[in-house]
């Protein structure tokens, strides 16, 4: 394992993770948690592992892409300390909690479809009867080739609520700290960049890790502007337990 705790100590985020742990809901984990995400520095390609070498289990807090952010906050909410949150890793990122490139959850709807016991698709009811849904085969460019080399193309109907139907009906169902997937209009993609919707008060912000020219860190922003200028939303919710 690589472990890299970045700019907390281990019993920081034993205390962090043992904090949100006592807290009631989980919208309310989940804002806490990534809370302390706020100001860390974008990075990507974090993760050790490709179809040819071997896969390497990577904990890198120094710096996160928009969905290892995801990861450890998830991986954080299911955790009563940080010894717990080393194992809930793999149960999060890995199908199966085995540690392989080609087990690891590589799209945003993997979560749905292999972490059911703790995830469940709210794109439905936040739509309020205005989500679609696209039938893709991901993985699959529109030119044949694969956007993961050695990952099997798998066809998977995805549900979104384009951003022009986005009104105060749909921003009253989503819930502070849902998972939100930009709906990616390519065929082999489902999303294109993931954050988690935060409510405090009467704002709405995107809560996530951009890599946008001037920012590269995790930043909350309005979320309304932010989905104007994309194609839709996917929505991802956690389940109590």
């Amino acid at each position: 394992m690589i472990l890299k705790t970045g700019r907390w100590s281990e019993t920081e985020l034993d205390n962090i993770i043992h904090q949100a742990s006592t807290l009631r809901s989980r919208g309310e984990k989940v804002e806490y948690i990534s809370r302390q995400f706020l100001g860390t520095p974008y990075r990507e390609s974090t993760l050790r592992g490709t179809i040819d070498t071997e896969e390497v289990l990577v904990i890198d807090l120094e710096g996160v892409d928009c969905f290892t952010l995801l990861d450890y906050v998830e991986a954080m909410r299911i955790s009563g300390s940080f010894d717990s949150f080393t194992r809930n890793i793999v149960r999060v990122r890995y199908r199966g909690g085995k540690i392989s490139f080609s087990h690891r959850n590589h799209f945003f709807t993997d979560w749905r479809e292999y972490g059911a016991g703790r995830i469940e698709d709210a794109t439905g009811m936040v739509g309020g009867g205005r989500a679609e849904k696209a039938l893709k085969t991901l993985n699959l460019r529109e030119d044949g080739s694969c956007f993961l080399p050695g990952i099997e193309a798998k066809k998977r109907e995805i549900s979104f609520i384009p951003s022009a139907v986005i009104d105060s009906g749909i921003i009253g169902r989503l819930e502070s700290g849902d998972y939100i997937g930009i709906y990616s209009a390519l065929g082999g993609l489902d999303v294109s960049h993931a954050g988690i919707l935060i409510k405090a008060g009467s704002s709405v912000y995107l809560r996530h890790a951009s890599s946008g020219e001037g920012v590269r860190k995790v930043v909350d922003e309005d979320f309304l502007r932010y989905a104007s200028g994309v194609p839709g939303i996917v929505v991802l919710r956690q389940k109590d337990r």
